[in-house]
Protein backbone atom coordinates (compact mmCIF):
# COMPACT_ATOMS: atom_id res chain seq x y z
CA UNK A 1 0.00 0.00 0.00
CA UNK A 2 2.47 2.44 0.99
CA UNK A 3 4.52 1.45 -2.32
CA UNK A 4 1.67 2.60 -4.03
CA UNK A 5 0.58 5.53 -2.56
CA UNK A 6 4.48 7.15 -2.89
CA UNK A 7 4.18 5.79 -6.60
CA UNK A 8 1.12 7.85 -6.96
CA UNK A 9 2.32 10.89 -5.24
CA UNK A 10 5.49 10.48 -7.87
CA UNK A 11 3.08 10.40 -10.62
CA UNK A 12 1.32 13.24 -9.94
CA UNK A 13 3.88 15.90 -10.25
CA UNK A 14 4.63 15.63 -14.26
CA UNK A 15 0.76 15.66 -14.53
CA UNK A 16 0.84 18.99 -11.79
CA UNK A 17 3.66 20.47 -14.10
CA UNK A 18 1.40 20.00 -17.52
CA UNK A 19 -1.82 21.85 -15.54
CA UNK A 20 0.54 24.54 -14.10
CA UNK A 21 1.68 25.07 -17.97
CA UNK A 22 -1.26 24.87 -19.34
CA UNK A 23 -2.80 27.24 -16.92
CA UNK A 24 -0.01 29.93 -17.71
CA UNK A 25 -0.37 29.95 -20.98
CA UNK A 26 -3.93 29.83 -21.53
CA UNK A 27 -4.23 33.06 -19.28
CA UNK A 28 -0.90 34.55 -21.12
CA UNK A 29 -2.31 34.56 -24.74
CA UNK A 30 -6.05 33.97 -24.32
CA UNK A 31 -8.40 36.63 -23.35
CA UNK A 32 -7.90 40.44 -23.07
CA UNK A 33 -5.45 42.29 -21.91
CA UNK A 34 -5.81 42.49 -17.88
CA UNK A 35 -4.74 46.29 -17.83
CA UNK A 36 -7.04 47.03 -20.22
CA UNK A 37 -9.94 45.54 -18.11
CA UNK A 38 -8.28 47.41 -14.81
CA UNK A 39 -8.07 50.38 -16.24
CA UNK A 40 -11.47 51.33 -17.27
CA UNK A 41 -12.68 52.28 -20.72
CA UNK A 42 -11.41 55.76 -19.62
CA UNK A 43 -8.00 54.80 -18.96
CA UNK A 44 -5.27 56.40 -21.11
CA UNK A 45 -2.71 54.63 -23.09
CA UNK A 46 0.38 55.83 -20.37
CA UNK A 47 -1.90 54.47 -17.44
CA UNK A 48 -2.66 51.16 -18.74
CA UNK A 49 1.20 50.91 -19.28
CA UNK A 50 1.65 51.78 -15.99
CA UNK A 51 -0.60 49.00 -15.02
CA UNK A 52 1.26 46.21 -16.91
CA UNK A 53 3.99 47.23 -15.25
CA UNK A 54 2.93 47.33 -12.10
CA UNK A 55 1.29 43.96 -12.50
CA UNK A 56 4.91 42.58 -14.27
CA UNK A 57 2.74 41.89 -17.72
CA UNK A 58 5.71 43.84 -19.57
CA UNK A 59 8.22 41.08 -18.49
CA UNK A 60 9.02 38.65 -20.76
CA UNK A 61 7.23 35.62 -20.73
CA UNK A 62 9.47 33.04 -19.63
CA UNK A 63 10.51 35.72 -16.50
CA UNK A 64 6.82 35.85 -15.66
CA UNK A 65 6.73 31.78 -16.03
CA UNK A 66 9.39 31.52 -13.72
CA UNK A 67 7.71 34.08 -10.94
CA UNK A 68 4.81 31.63 -11.59
CA UNK A 69 6.76 28.89 -10.77
CA UNK A 70 8.49 30.04 -7.60
CA UNK A 71 4.83 31.27 -6.23
CA UNK A 72 3.21 27.80 -6.47
CA UNK A 73 6.51 25.95 -5.22
CA UNK A 74 6.39 28.11 -2.14
CA UNK A 75 2.49 28.35 -2.10
CA UNK A 76 2.63 32.18 -2.54
CA UNK A 77 -0.44 32.60 -4.90
CA UNK A 78 0.70 36.58 -4.97
CA UNK A 79 -2.40 39.20 -4.84
CA UNK A 80 -5.69 40.03 -6.11
CA UNK A 81 -4.86 42.59 -9.22
CA UNK A 82 -8.59 43.62 -8.12
CA UNK A 83 -8.62 43.88 -4.42
CA UNK A 84 -5.05 44.05 -3.24
CA UNK A 85 -6.04 41.07 -1.04
CA UNK A 86 -3.54 38.20 -0.59
CA UNK A 87 -5.20 35.14 -2.33
CA UNK A 88 -3.82 32.67 0.16
CA UNK A 89 -5.68 35.06 2.61
CA UNK A 90 -9.11 34.89 0.16
CA UNK A 91 -8.47 30.97 0.80
CA UNK A 92 -8.33 31.27 4.20
CA UNK A 93 -11.21 33.64 4.53
CA UNK A 94 -13.70 32.30 1.87
CA UNK A 95 -13.31 28.05 2.33
CA UNK A 96 -15.02 28.09 5.78
CA UNK A 97 -18.23 29.62 4.42
CA UNK A 98 -18.15 27.25 1.15
CA UNK A 99 -17.88 24.23 3.50
CA UNK A 100 -20.08 25.35 5.74
CA UNK A 101 -22.93 24.90 3.23
CA UNK A 102 -20.96 22.40 1.17
CA UNK A 103 -20.33 19.51 3.36
CA UNK A 104 -23.71 18.81 4.59
CA UNK A 105 -24.90 19.26 1.02
CA UNK A 106 -23.11 16.30 0.33
CA UNK A 107 -23.31 14.13 3.33
CA UNK A 108 -27.19 14.47 3.50
CA UNK A 109 -27.01 13.97 -0.48
CA UNK A 110 -26.02 10.34 -0.13
CA UNK A 111 -27.21 9.51 2.95
CA UNK A 112 -30.78 10.04 1.68
CA UNK A 113 -29.76 8.92 -1.75
CA UNK A 114 -28.79 5.67 -0.49
CA UNK A 115 -31.51 4.13 1.52
CA UNK A 116 -34.04 5.35 -1.13
CA UNK A 117 -32.34 3.85 -4.09
CA UNK A 118 -31.78 0.70 -2.32
CA UNK A 119 -35.43 0.42 -1.86
CA UNK A 120 -36.70 0.71 -5.06
CA UNK A 121 -33.68 -1.25 -6.60
CA UNK A 122 -35.30 -4.03 -4.24
CA UNK A 123 -38.79 -3.51 -5.15
CA UNK A 124 -38.24 -3.23 -8.97
CA UNK A 125 -41.06 -2.43 -11.13
CA UNK A 126 -43.34 -1.69 -8.20
CA UNK A 127 -45.54 1.13 -8.33
CA UNK A 128 -43.70 2.55 -5.55
CA UNK A 129 -40.77 2.14 -7.98
CA UNK A 130 -42.38 3.40 -11.23
CA UNK A 131 -43.78 7.14 -9.06
CA UNK A 132 -40.27 7.63 -7.72
CA UNK A 133 -38.74 6.89 -11.23
CA UNK A 134 -40.81 10.28 -12.70
CA UNK A 135 -40.37 11.98 -9.38
CA UNK A 136 -36.96 12.24 -9.82
CA UNK A 137 -37.00 12.60 -13.66
CA UNK A 138 -39.55 15.93 -13.08
CA UNK A 139 -36.83 16.98 -10.30
CA UNK A 140 -33.79 16.71 -12.59
CA UNK A 141 -35.89 18.47 -15.42
CA UNK A 142 -36.45 21.60 -13.28
CA UNK A 143 -33.11 24.44 -13.21
CA UNK A 144 -31.95 24.60 -9.89
CA UNK A 145 -32.34 28.48 -10.57
CA UNK A 146 -35.92 27.38 -10.14
CA UNK A 147 -35.79 26.10 -7.39
CA UNK A 148 -34.07 29.28 -5.76
CA UNK A 149 -36.19 31.72 -7.13
CA UNK A 150 -39.10 30.21 -5.71
CA UNK A 151 -38.04 28.77 -2.50
CA UNK A 152 -36.97 31.97 -1.67
CA UNK A 153 -39.76 33.58 -3.12
CA UNK A 154 -42.03 30.85 -0.93
CA UNK A 155 -40.17 30.19 2.17
CA UNK A 156 -38.67 33.27 2.76
CA UNK A 157 -40.87 36.22 1.40
CA UNK A 158 -44.41 34.58 1.33
CA UNK A 159 -43.77 32.30 4.98
CA UNK A 160 -41.03 34.04 6.37
CA UNK A 161 -39.49 30.78 7.49
CA UNK A 162 -35.91 31.47 6.86
CA UNK A 163 -33.87 34.48 6.01
CA UNK A 164 -33.25 34.84 1.80
CA UNK A 165 -29.89 36.05 2.64
CA UNK A 166 -26.72 36.77 4.49
CA UNK A 167 -24.38 34.93 6.83
CA UNK A 168 -22.46 35.96 9.88
CA UNK A 169 -19.33 34.77 11.93
CA UNK A 170 -20.93 31.79 14.10
CA UNK A 171 -20.90 28.59 12.95
CA UNK A 172 -24.11 27.64 14.95
CA UNK A 173 -25.56 30.78 13.72
CA UNK A 174 -25.13 29.95 10.63
CA UNK A 175 -26.31 26.08 10.52
CA UNK A 176 -29.17 26.64 11.95
CA UNK A 177 -30.20 30.31 10.14
CA UNK A 178 -28.66 30.40 7.00
CA UNK A 179 -27.93 26.89 6.14
CA UNK A 180 -31.38 25.29 5.54
CA UNK A 181 -32.87 27.11 2.88
CA UNK A 182 -30.33 26.61 0.43
CA UNK A 183 -29.00 23.07 2.18
CA UNK A 184 -33.16 22.23 1.64
CA UNK A 185 -33.45 23.44 -1.72
CA UNK A 186 -30.25 21.80 -2.84
CA UNK A 187 -31.01 18.14 -1.73
CA UNK A 188 -34.44 18.81 -3.51
CA UNK A 189 -32.05 18.95 -6.89
CA UNK A 190 -28.97 16.70 -5.46
CA UNK A 191 -31.36 13.27 -4.12
CA UNK A 192 -32.75 12.87 -7.93
CA UNK A 193 -30.10 12.23 -9.89
CA UNK A 194 -27.95 10.36 -6.99
CA UNK A 195 -31.11 8.32 -6.59
CA UNK A 196 -31.20 7.47 -9.71
CA UNK A 197 -27.24 6.46 -10.28
CA UNK A 198 -27.25 4.93 -6.79
CA UNK A 199 -30.66 2.30 -8.35
CA UNK A 200 -28.92 1.44 -11.19
CA UNK A 201 -25.45 0.24 -9.02
CA UNK A 202 -27.67 -1.53 -6.86
CA UNK A 203 -29.98 -3.33 -9.49
CA UNK A 204 -26.45 -4.51 -11.42
CA UNK A 205 -25.49 -5.95 -7.82
CA UNK A 206 -29.22 -7.89 -7.29
CA UNK A 207 -28.88 -9.84 -10.34
CA UNK A 208 -25.75 -11.37 -9.41
CA UNK A 209 -25.20 -14.97 -8.91
CA UNK A 210 -24.05 -14.58 -5.47
CA UNK A 211 -27.31 -12.89 -4.72
CA UNK A 212 -29.44 -16.09 -5.74
CA UNK A 213 -26.47 -17.55 -4.00
CA UNK A 214 -27.16 -16.01 -0.77
CA UNK A 215 -30.58 -16.34 -1.08
CA UNK A 216 -30.72 -20.02 -1.69
CA UNK A 217 -28.96 -20.50 1.59
CA UNK A 218 -31.17 -18.89 3.54
CA UNK A 219 -30.17 -15.57 4.41
CA UNK A 220 -32.36 -13.00 5.34
CA UNK A 221 -33.47 -9.90 2.91
CA UNK A 222 -31.71 -7.85 4.90
CA UNK A 223 -28.37 -9.67 5.39
CA UNK A 224 -28.04 -10.31 1.41
CA UNK A 225 -28.86 -6.10 0.89
CA UNK A 226 -26.47 -4.50 3.65
CA UNK A 227 -23.70 -7.10 3.80
CA UNK A 228 -23.23 -8.63 -0.40
CA UNK A 229 -25.33 -5.94 -2.28
CA UNK A 230 -24.29 -2.82 -0.36
CA UNK A 231 -20.67 -3.48 -0.07
CA UNK A 232 -20.40 -4.40 -3.57
CA UNK A 233 -22.15 -1.41 -4.66
CA UNK A 234 -19.69 0.64 -2.88
CA UNK A 235 -16.95 0.94 -6.23
CA UNK A 236 -18.72 3.10 -8.23
CA UNK A 237 -20.68 4.98 -5.22
CA UNK A 238 -17.09 5.97 -3.66
CA UNK A 239 -16.61 6.73 -7.40
CA UNK A 240 -19.47 8.88 -7.76
CA UNK A 241 -18.25 11.06 -4.37
CA UNK A 242 -14.65 11.20 -5.06
CA UNK A 243 -16.16 13.14 -8.75
CA UNK A 244 -18.57 15.54 -6.47
CA UNK A 245 -15.76 15.91 -3.50
CA UNK A 246 -13.72 18.40 -5.73
CA UNK A 247 -16.83 20.91 -6.24
CA UNK A 248 -17.39 20.87 -2.13
CA UNK A 249 -14.32 22.76 -1.74
CA UNK A 250 -14.97 24.93 -4.71
CA UNK A 251 -18.50 26.09 -3.78
CA UNK A 252 -21.83 26.74 -5.30
CA UNK A 253 -21.93 29.36 -7.70
CA UNK A 254 -25.53 29.80 -7.78
CA UNK A 255 -26.00 29.08 -3.87
CA UNK A 256 -23.39 31.52 -3.01
CA UNK A 257 -24.53 34.69 -5.40
CA UNK A 258 -28.39 34.54 -4.75
CA UNK A 259 -27.59 33.69 -0.75
CA UNK A 260 -25.15 36.17 -0.47
CA UNK A 261 -22.81 33.57 1.56
CA UNK A 262 -19.52 34.83 1.28
CA UNK A 263 -17.68 31.34 -0.03
CA UNK A 264 -15.34 30.88 -2.53
CA UNK A 265 -17.58 29.79 -5.28
CA UNK A 266 -18.79 33.55 -5.23
CA UNK A 267 -15.38 35.01 -5.11
CA UNK A 268 -14.68 33.12 -7.92
CA UNK A 269 -17.34 34.37 -10.34
CA UNK A 270 -16.16 38.42 -8.84
CA UNK A 271 -12.60 36.96 -10.26
CA UNK A 272 -13.70 36.14 -13.70
CA UNK A 273 -16.37 38.97 -14.20
CA UNK A 274 -12.62 41.15 -12.82
CA UNK A 275 -10.37 39.49 -14.69
CA UNK A 276 -8.82 38.78 -11.64
CA UNK A 277 -5.91 36.38 -13.06
CA UNK A 278 -4.07 35.85 -9.69
CA UNK A 279 -7.51 34.27 -8.12
CA UNK A 280 -8.32 32.55 -10.99
CA UNK A 281 -5.16 30.36 -11.63
CA UNK A 282 -4.67 30.02 -7.79
CA UNK A 283 -8.27 28.45 -8.08
CA UNK A 284 -7.52 26.08 -11.12
CA UNK A 285 -3.79 24.65 -9.28
CA UNK A 286 -5.51 24.25 -6.09
CA UNK A 287 -8.57 22.50 -7.75
CA UNK A 288 -6.68 20.08 -9.83
CA UNK A 289 -4.42 19.44 -6.62
CA UNK A 290 -7.35 18.51 -4.91
CA UNK A 291 -9.02 16.58 -7.39
CA UNK A 292 -5.89 14.03 -7.42
CA UNK A 293 -5.46 13.76 -4.08
CA UNK A 294 -9.12 12.68 -3.53
CA UNK A 295 -8.78 10.27 -6.65
CA UNK A 296 -5.90 9.07 -4.57
CA UNK A 297 -7.62 8.78 -1.63
CA UNK A 298 -10.69 7.43 -3.73
CA UNK A 299 -8.21 4.26 -4.94
CA UNK A 300 -7.62 3.56 -1.00
CA UNK A 301 -11.10 3.62 -0.19
CA UNK A 302 -11.78 0.85 -2.98
CA UNK A 303 -9.14 -1.51 -1.56
CA UNK A 304 -10.45 -0.84 2.44
CA UNK A 305 -14.28 -1.64 1.01
CA UNK A 306 -13.15 -4.48 -1.60
CA UNK A 307 -10.44 -7.11 -0.58
CA UNK A 308 -10.61 -8.29 -3.84
CA UNK A 309 -9.06 -4.92 -5.51
CA UNK A 310 -5.51 -4.99 -6.44
CA UNK A 311 -3.65 -1.51 -6.70
CA UNK A 312 -0.49 -1.39 -8.93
Amino acid sequence: MAAYVIRRLLQMIPTLLGVLLLVFFLFKWVGADPAEILGGLNASAAQIDAIRQQLGLNEPWYVQLWIYFKGVVTFDWGRSWATGEAVSNIFATRLPATLTIMLPILILDTLIALPIAMWVAYRRGSLADRTLMVITTVALSISFLVYIILGQYFFGFQLGWFPVQGWSDSLATNLITYVPLPLFLALLVGVAPQTRLYRTFFLDELGQDYVRTARAKGMTERTVLFRHVMRNAMIPILTNIALALPGVFVGSFLIEVFFSIPGLGREIILAVNRSDYPVIQAVAIYLGMLTMLINLCADILYKLTDPRVVLK
